[in-house]
């Protein structure tokens, strides 16, 4: 009868009493201890390294001595993998037991290991995804010999080796085991997908598998590239949605399926070519930076993510989107979509794709990730979520309660609809100061690091076009503008504002302010115009008017209740919290509770591609959602006109007053309607 030991596994203290001789690896698989490995224990991966500790355990009752392992293997010594084997670790998969022992299971060698990934901010979750591979070493076929068939092998070596029982293999795939089988000697390397479903197949050994997470604006399309064993991000592009040909904003877009016959089709067919795009764009990025035993193609590539808009979903589907353009806003669906990749057009064969699910007629899945992102369902603390973009998304809420709207901003935040307004590209301005004193302004551009009151500037910028404002200037010489007295509370453009500077000047019935250049054509120059500030207007009051509707719904109209308030989008990421005040986009909450959290929408598709648990708990959460139509309720007009001034017309704004100095409106003689100077309000001290 051969000895037994006792083997614990740290941190999670599970343990398992195993004959001598057992390797790591295999105790851990009997003690159900998260220790991954993707070679089935021959040595290739490196992934299943642990640490083995010495000393008296008297929790567990173990005595765990240097010699409670084997010694250094063959196996450990010939190791070539990607992943070096660290100082103090053990291949599991080598080092046998020979006494009672306990072993530490690094955070690197967990399956469900915790990771915050580059480039997106989706926080640390558990590495959950529902693709693995698993590398298959083949009988070799003799003649007269009984191994069956090669699809039968391989269910055969899943359960022997990863106890993983298959029951389908993609009839995609059948054709090319044969091939893979050859080429590599008869070791193959097959993706699991679900835990039992064979999705794809590669000669010998492979140690990495990918995902691609999109997010599809209205406006630009983000993609990352991710590896699914990790949850690194390893690629990011990003392009403009090819749709806007067809529109600025959704609306236009659903008019243009109106109005043409076969519309739909053209939109469907131009996103479907850049997501297709995307991915050839990941994967070669990828396959210049990223080291992997296989080069990595397309055929890498074995799931993706979706969010969009609800129009970007249904365009996507291939679905009519005109019944969202009009009331009662029917989805074809509010649930999770999962289809192949290739059913979209898209040229991932092995690659399976989930759209997250839709929450109302203009709430979409790009929502539902902001909200798998950012978690308000999973806070005590009330939070506030807007997503700003051409059809701003809100979700306020805690885990008690969420509620979610669309309002209908439109595209002046980002540039659209604004004279002198352009994309966030090199030579954009994207910040902006403007002296309280002599009333000139300091800029500084995308592309420089330098403002524009640098000598060194024109140098560094010679090779830039500097020729408009992007979304987040547009935000700060508005906040600026009006923080200086050169706008009103109401949004005009002060008629007292040329005897204070030459920088106003007479633009037709109303006054513009020179922003940028000193020509003496005012046309050649960057100006912010009175029409610029009332698009502005239009934007913020409806995008305010959207939040304040939540938060009458919720009985929470006291901005001090407010736990937290997260701007998110590609936009938002760039707004500066105290402008964002300033111009009354969001309620008066202190500044220090305002932040920008980047593309959240984005961040949820990439939990959603590593995590099966994180797709399940957005299915689950989007059911209990509750659903505010702001097109359909009586209240949003009048919060809408309440919402026009800056920072409003009717609320006060006590903390704001606290952390800016805000101008006292320009007085008007009674009757006449003519304007005066204006004083300054200091901040208490």
């Amino acid at each position: 009868m051969s000895t037994r030991h006792h083997v614990v596994f740290a941190p999670s203290g599970l343990s398992v009493t195993v004959d001598e001789g057992t390797t790591v690896l295999d105790a851990a698989r009997q003690a159900g201890a998260d220790l991954d490995s993707t070679c089935g224990g021959r040595g290739l991966c490196g992934r299943c390294q642990v640490v083995p500790s010495v000393g008296s355990f008297s929790k567990w009752q173990v005595e765990s001595t240097a010699d409670s392992l084997t010694g250094w293997t063959s196996t450990e010594e010939d190791y070539t993998g990607r992943r070096p084997i660290l100082d103090g670790q053990r291949l599991g998969c080598a080092a046998q037991v020979r006494g009672d022992v306990v072993v530490e299971i690094p955070a690197a060698s967990q399956v469900h290991k915790q990771v915050v990934r580059k480039s997106v901010d989706v926080g640390d979750i558990e590495i959950d995804p529902l693709v693995r591979l698993h590398y298959i070493e083949l009988p070799k076929a003799e003649l007269g010999a009984e191994l069956g068939g090669l699809s039968e092998q391989i269910a055969t070596a899943l359960y022997s080796d990863y106890d993983v029982t298959m029951t389908h293999i993609d009839v995609n795939v059948l054709p090319l085991i044969a091939h893979a089988a050859k080429r590599g000697d008869n070791a193959i390397t097959v993706a699991v997908r679900h835990g039992r479903d064979v999705c794809a197949v590669y000669p010998g050994y492979v140690d990495r598998a990918f995902g691609v997470a999109v997010d599809v604006g209205s406006t630009t399309v983000a993609g990352h590239l991710v590896d699914l064993g990790t949850g690194e991000v390893v690629a990011t592009h990003g392009v403009m949605n090819p749709q806007i040909r067809f529109g600025d904003d959704l609306m236009s877009r659903v008019s243009y399926v109106m109005m043409n016959p076969g519309g739909e089709i053209e939109l469907t067919r131009s996103i479907r070519s850049a997501l297709d795009a995307m991915v050839g764009e990941l994967v070669a990025e990828a396959a210049d930076t990223v080291e992997t035993l296989r080069p990595i193609d397309r055929a890498s590539v074995l799931d993706m993510t979706i969010v969009g808009n609800p129009i970007m979903h249904h365009v996507i589907l291939g679905i009519d989107p005109t019944p969202l353009g009009q009331a009662p806003f029917l989805l074809a669906t509010d649930s999770a979509v999962i289809t192949r990749a290739a059913d979209l057009e898209i040229d991932a064969p092995f690659a399976s794709t989930y759209l997250l699910p839709c929450i109302a007629g203009h709430v979409g899945a790009d929502t539902a990730g902001a909200i798998l992102a950012e978690g308000p369902h999973r806070s005590e603390a009330l939070q506030l979520l807007v997503d700003v973009g051409t059809n701003a998304e809100i979700v306020f809420g805690n885990s008690e309660h969420v509620l979610a709207a669309s309002s209908p901003t439109g595209p002046a935040f980002e540039g659209a609809q604004i004279s002198a307004g352009m994309r966030a590209t090199a030579g954009a301005i994207e910040r902006v100061r403007i002296d309280r004193d002599t009333l000139e302004p300091r800029v500084k551009v995308i592309g420089s690091d330098l403002w524009s009151d640098d000598p060194d500037l024109a140098e560094e910028t010679r090779q830039l076009d500097i020729a408009g404002i992007c979304g987040s200037g547009i935000i700060e010489v508005m906040g600026e503008l009006y923080l200086a007295g050169l706008i009103d509370v109401d949004g005009t453009v002060r008629s007292d504002g040329p005897d204070k500077t030459s920088r106003v000047f007479p633009d037709g019935r109303t006054f513009s302010y020179r922003l940028f250049g000193d020509s003496d054509d005012p046309a050649e120059n960057i100006n912010v115009t009175q029409d610029d500030v009332r698009a502005i207007q239009l934007a913020k009051a409806a995008l305010r008017a959207g939040i304040d509707l939540l938060c009458e719904h919720a009985g929470k109209t006291d901005p001090n209740e407010i736990g937290s308030v997260r701007l998110a989008g590609a936009f938002g990421a760039h707004i500066d919290p105290l402008y964002a005040k300033v111009l009354g986009l969001v309620p008066d909450v202190p500044v220090d509770k305002v932040a920008s959290v980047g593309n959240a929408a984005g961040a949820g598709a990439v939990r959603a591609l590593v995590s099966a648990a994180q797709r399940a708990e957005i299915e689950a959460t989007v059911r209990n959602v509750e659903k505010i139509e702001t097109a359909t309720e009586p209240r949003f007009q009048e919060l809408f006109v309440n919402a026009m001034g800056f920072p409003h017309t009717s609320e006060p704004t006590p903390n704001l007053s606290t952390e800016t100095d805000l101008p006292v409106a320009q007085a008007r003689a009674e009757g006449a309607g003519a304007r005066q100077r204006t004083g300054r309000r200091r901040r208490p001290l």
